[in-house]
Order: structure tokens, then sequence, then C-alpha cells
């Protein structure tokens, strides 16, 4: 079954990927470069990010996470990060309007303990809301760093075998996987950064072993629907071997 829309790329439905992760990146200089502040281009990115969330879900992908704030975002001006905390509180408020007929099932991954408890409190009614939702899985990536995650896993496998739950030289890669804020989904077949970057910037270091990175030079905002099938097109045409010949 062939995906078409808007333009003659084909895409093969039967061979998506399970897992695509987004490093949603430039939407400052976006804004830079109309001349407008910064809060501008975070406005308009979150308009991109409901285009595309949408184009994945029709696609058939089952799981997106997005990097959306990360551990070290907090070194930002105030101002910018007081406007992002209210941009993150604004699209799970309104995550079941913006969202309806959609079928998006969302969950928040980071460490929650630093947000304002109005965030915290928020995420929880936006995950149960959607819960039964058995559409794609929006992993919204907050106050997340791979880093983070990687040594959150590892105290939690410690505390385990320190309690006797568990004896240290049984523990698998399995186990860690559990342990880490993705537990139960796959990893992450695709990951696209926009705005010419190319690094993962403690972004699913565990996750991303074997993903394919496709990189593009549109910043955010301007990444549309049509820049994203290019992509799934793009990793249907590599080959993956996995280590393998």
């Amino acid at each position: 079954m062939l995906f078409k829309r808007k333009t003659k790329r084909e895409i093969d439905l039967t061979r998506l990927p399970n897992h695509v992760g987004v490093i949603m990146d430039g939407n400052g200089r976006w804004a830079k470069r109309r001349g407008l502040p910064r809060s501008a281009g975070h406005s308009a990115g979150a308009e991109s990010l409901k285009k595309i969330i949408t184009e994945a879900n029709n696609m058939g992908i089952k799981y997106i996470t997005v990097y959306a704030f990360s551990t070290e975002n907090w070194k930002r001006p105030k101002e910018e990060v007081d406007y992002l905390m209210n941009l993150l509180l604004g699209y799970l408020q309104n995550a079941e309007r913006d969202l309806a007929g959609e079928n998006v099932q969302i969950r928040v991954i980071g460490s929650r303990a630093e947000l304002s408890e109005e965030i915290q409190e928020q995420i929880i009614k936006t995950e149960n809301f959607t819960s039964k939702n058995d559409g794609i899985v929006m992993n919204i990536a907050l106050n997340y760093g791979a880093r983070e995650e990687i040594v959150r896993a590892a105290k939690k496998l410690a505390a385990d075998a320190q309690s006797g739950k568990t004896a240290p030289d049984t523990i698998t890669a399995e186990d860690f996987e559990n342990a880490l804020y993705t537990a139960g989904q796959p990893d992450v077949d695709l990951l696209i950064r926009t705005s010419g970057e190319q690094r993962l910037s403690n972004f699913m270091l565990w996750q991303v072993s074997y993903a394919e990175m496709w990189f593009t030079d549109k910043l955010w905002p301007d990444f549309t629907p049509a820049d994203f099938r290019q992509a799934i097109h793009d990793f249907q045409n590599r080959g993956r071997r996995f280590g393998g010949i």
C-alpha cells in the first residue's frame, strides 16, 4: 500500500519506522530572521508540531517522541523559560480539543520534580484522558535529558539489587530498557533533526543506538508534512543491517 499526498513521493505503509524521534530545533532563529521575539518562534513551532503529529498518525506510525524542553534549557533567560512552560501547559490543556478525532495517546517523559505543580497535575490529566486512545503514542520529552534518564535507570536497578529484588549479575539490557522512561516501547528507528545542526543534544542516547539519522536545514516552524514524508521516504531507501551483513 502506498501513501501519496500533494507530491508524487511514494511511501510504503508496510515498511514504516515504528518509532520516530524529532529534535525540533530552530524556533528562535526562525523568529530572529523575521524580527520577532523568540516566543513567536516557539508558538509557530507548536503549530508545526500539530501538523506533523496528524501526518504521522494518518500514516500509521505507532510512536513519536518530540524533544520539547531539555534539562539544559533551564539555562535560557527566565522570560523565555516561563513562556515555554506556559506554552507547554497550554498545549497539554488543549490537547483533547486540538487533537479531537486524532486518536493520539500522549505521554510525558522526563523529570517532573522541577516542573510546577500546575504542569505536573495537567500532565496526569492529559495522560489519563488520552490513555484509551489506540492511535499513535506521542511522547513529549519535557525536562528530559538522556544522561539523567540513564542515571535514573541505573539507580533503580541498583536499588532493586540492594533490596534483594534482583541479583546484579542477572541484570540484562532488557531490564535496563524497562527502567527507562520509554519502557515497553520500541527503540527509535528514525531520528529527525531540523535547523542544520547534526548532533544528539542529550536526546534518547540509549534508544537511538541503531536509528537512522535524517537532518534538514529547515527551521522547525518551516518543517512541513511534505518534509516529514521525505524523511520517511529516505528512511525506506536505506539499508539497515544492525551490525550484520
